[in-house]
């Protein structure tokens, strides 16, 4: 499972930057351009499968892999959890607008996930925020040996937050 996850957060990481570069470069490129234009109509349903993912990951850790969760873990579940559920709404309801009230949440979360990888490494960067009894320093695994659960959830916000801009910004010609 672990291997697995690692994997979709590779997937979502890549493709978080291949359509940003894709939307910069679609000025210029006609592949570019195909490429947000395929896309963006599902960017919405695809920011959901990213969110329900990381949401159903991260509960498959704590609650049969035994992971107990710091709370950097807790402050990404409490950003990424509702966005499962307000992308579903959005994705259905066809709301390009959802980025102004999304998009917000999956940066925030994206700053907690950052920061929780910077511990991972960087223990001296601790600054009393995380209990004594589930240390924020503690690392379950690193996949390919860098890929820790800090790194999927900041890959999971990544890669929503670029594809509510795509759909934001998309325009069906």
């Amino acid at each position: 499972m672990q291997t697995f996850s690692a994997l979709l957060g590779l997937m979502a990481l890549g493709g978080a930057v291949l359509f940003f570069v894709a939307r910069v470069a679609a000025i210029r490129s006609a592949a570019a351009a195909g490429l947000v234009e395929a896309v963006a109509p599902l960017a919405l349903w695809l920011a959901f499968l990213v969110a329900s993912s990381a949401m159903l990951g991260s509960l498959y850790f704590s609650e049969v892999a035994n992971f107990a969760p710091c709370k950097l873990c807790w402050f990404q579940r409490i950003a990424m959890y509702p966005l499962a559920i307000i992308l579903l709404i959005a994705a259905i309801k066809k709301d390009r607008g959802v980025v102004k009230y999304a998009g917000p949440i999956a940066i925030i979360g994206l700053a907690i996930s950052t920061y929780h990888y910077l511990l991972e490494w960087f223990p001296q960067l601790e600054t009393n925020v995380c209990s004594v009894d589930v240390p924020c320093t503690t690392v379950w695994f690193r996949e390919f040996g860098f890929m820790s659960l800090s790194l999927m959830a900041g890959s999971g916000f990544l890669a929503i937050f670029v594809l509510l801009i795509g759909s934001s910004t998309w325009q069906k010609n």
